[in-house]
């Protein structure tokens, strides 16, 4: 079965950092382009970056790029996310999954960025 399980949210000032974690379980991790994406409510998922499983290519969301770091560890099974200098409009629900995603996704992690 498979499990995805986010942690590492909160509430932050603009400006502040955050990193989030993702323990994946339940199919071969290490064989899997990994992303991150994030749901504003109202609003479908959006991309925000992925980690490729062979050459470990980094693709960022323009809104994200040089603000965010994605990282994985495959003997972990487990894909982060630094994220730096947040904005308001970063707050959201962030998820991690494949990418493209399967039809499941994991409970989340809520990021509240104050102004």
């Amino acid at each position: 079965q498979v499990q995805l399980v986010e942690s590492g949210g909160g509430l932050v000032q603009a400006g502040g950092s955050l990193r989030l974690s993702c323990v994946a379980s339940g199919f071969a991790f290490s064989t899997k382009t990994m992303g991150w994406f994030r749901q504003a409510p109202g609003k479908e998922h959006e991309f925000v970056a992925h980690i490729a499983w062979v050459t470990n290519t980094i693709v960022y969301a323009d809104s994200v790029k040089g603000r965010f770091t994605i990282s994985r560890d495959n003997a972990k099974s487990t894909l982060y996310l630094q994220m730096d200098a947040l904005k308001p409009e970063d707050t959201a629900v962030y998820y991690c999954n494949t990418n493209p995603p399967r039809p499941s996704w994991g409970q989340g992690t809520q990021v509240t960025v104050s102004s």
